[in-house]
């Protein structure tokens, strides 16, 4: 974390978002922590030119790690920062608090904003703070939730048809609700594309491949869902300082093992026999459109 004379602070972070929003999850662990405005902070996601160390996006990390090293970072900078605050208010490091962007001498009406300790921190260098931090957690996160698949297939077809979508899911304290639910609902439909609709499917005789472009390899569109209940059930997590969970793959995780067991379910209920019903094996086969209505027939 850099902080400039004028209190524009930089971030330098060795993860990297590919859509998530971590730009967003950031800014906002910034405000809270130094109290400085969003437009006021520049996040370099990435660069190996400026960043020592950084291992991109994966295993929900980004955030439960990344965003523990920058409260780790802004707390060293705000511990720096009291004590030029000191100086200025002539005062003992000790009587110094901060809170919401202010550094005040507890107990006074005496009070010097961020960016003017920034300022006097600064002299004539142009950087007021810059500070590093890591942040390796002695635990992973689990969390937890539950998917809850409703679906119809039409009996001369085997066209399935999801219905309805319920999902609850426990991420530990939420950041930001709107890019989390965002971040679901995308990963359900990756899972009905893996379950339904998905394939990498080649010609027996030559080994060309057949579902070389979008037009024949099926991806999931917004006409194949139902809107999508999401809940939270938040239970803070005890192995990182924001009390969060991973939420990447939870959508893709919970998915398809819901939407094929709402399939099996169904066809338990015609057969009353689950010994038929291994056609399935793990995944509905998208290139294969009699499946489903075959086995209606032989049922």
């Amino acid at each position: 974390l850099k902080v400039s004379a004028e209190g524009h602070v930089t971030l330098y972070i060795g993860t990297l978002s590919n859509g998530q929003g971590h730009e967003t999850a950031f800014r906002q662990i910034l405000c809270e922590r130094l109290g400085v405005a969003f437009e006021n902070m520049s996040i370099v996601q990435g660069d190996s030119d400026l960043i020592e160390t950084g291992g991109g996006t994966m295993g929900s990390r980004s955030v439960p790690v990344g965003g523990s090293a920058i409260v780790a970072a802004s707390q060293k900078i705000i511990d720096k920062a009291k004590e030029t605050a000191a100086e200025l208010m002539e005062s003992a490091v000790s009587d110094i608090e901060f809170d919401d962007g202010e550094f005040r001498i507890v107990g006074t009406d005496r009070v010097q904003s961020f960016n003017e300790v920034a300022k006097a921190a600064a002299a004539d260098s142009g950087v007021a703070f810059d500070e590093k931090e890591t942040f390796t957690p002695d635990e992973a996160t689990y969390p937890n939730g539950t998917h809850i698949c409703e679906l119809e297939i039409d009996e001369a077809t085997g066209v399935i048809e999801l219905v309805d979508y319920s999902v609850v899911d426990d991420f530990g304290k939420v950041i930001n609700p709107l890019l989390l639910e965002g971040q679901v609902h995308g990963g359900i439909a990756q899972g009905l594309g893996q379950a339904l609709l998905e394939s990498c499917e080649y010609e027996k005789e030559s080994g060309q491949l057949l579902s070389a472009s979008f037009m024949d390899y099926t991806m999931p569109r917004a006409d194949d869902f139902p809107p999508i209940r999401f809940n939270r059930n938040e239970v803070p997590c005890t192995t990182n300082p924001l009390g969060i969970k991973g939420a990447g793959e939870a959508g893709a995780i919970g998915a398809p093992p819901a939407i094929i067991n709402a399939i099996v379910n169904g066809k338990s209920a015609v057969s009353n026999n689950k010994s038929n019903l291994s056609w399935y094996d793990n995944f509905v086969n998208p290139m294969n459109n009699c499946s489903i209505s075959n086995l209606i027939i032989l049922l």
